[in-house]
């Protein structure tokens, strides 16, 4: 049995993402799939950045593969964020990787489309498999749904699946609610936090 690991934003699914886990779901026996999560007690930190909680975007990728995948919350980091930091020499940062391992038996393998994060995915031993990086970016789709909810012109819908952009739409408050915000997210040793929940 072979597991393949996919830590992810997902925020939202988009067409490339699928493509990624039907190209795993080919290559594993089981796929599992963490959208990342930061919480602060039992409450979930969203942003410009991480708008969609983890529940829709479960709720997104069981839209599309129902339960032919593993989704859980399991790459969850839990504020002061700062604690996981710098990585590998915190304790933090590899109960973390205990948390991704759980419930994984025998062989694994994980996913990055990023030479650098496959690099620090090699050194915390999760035997990374690094695949081209896709032209579209969550980014990018995250970008035009701002964009649509600002009345800008917008063909987000092209780019994410038809069931997903039904969630999307279903949940366009979120949408609404961070379009005209600041983004208030901190990059470090290049991955990206809220800035809420960084040191308290």
């Amino acid at each position: 049995m072979i597991t393949a690991l996919y830590l992810a934003h997902l925020n939202p699914v988009t067409n490339a993402h699928v493509e990624i886990i039907n190209e795993l779901k080919n290559n594993a026996d089981i796929v599992k799939v963490m959208p990342v999560v930061f919480k602060s007690g039992e409450n979930e930190i969203n942003s410009k950045s991480f708008p969609f909680n983890f529940e829709v975007r479960k709720k997104m990728l069981a839209a599309v593969f129902g339960d032919s995948i593993l989704i859980t919350d399991d790459y969850t980091f839990f504020a002061p964020f700062k604690k996981y930091m710098p990585p590998l020499l915190s304790p933090k940062s590899w109960e973390l990787r205990k948390q991704i391992l759980r419930g994984v038996q025998n062989d694994f393998f994980s996913y990055t489309g990023d030479k650098a994060e496959g690099y620090m995915l090699k050194i915390y031993r999760l035997k990374p498999k690094i695949g081209h990086r896709r032209a579209l970016s969550a980014a990018d789709v995250k970008q035009s749904l701002y964009d649509s909810a600002l009345g800008k012109r917008s063909d987000w819908k092209r780019d994410v699946p038809e069931n997903v952009g039904k969630i999307i739409n279903e949940n366009w408050g979120v949408v609404e609610k961070f379009a005209g915000l600041e983004d208030k997210t901190t990059r470090v040793f290049g991955m990206k936090f809220p800035k809420e929940g960084w040191s308290k």
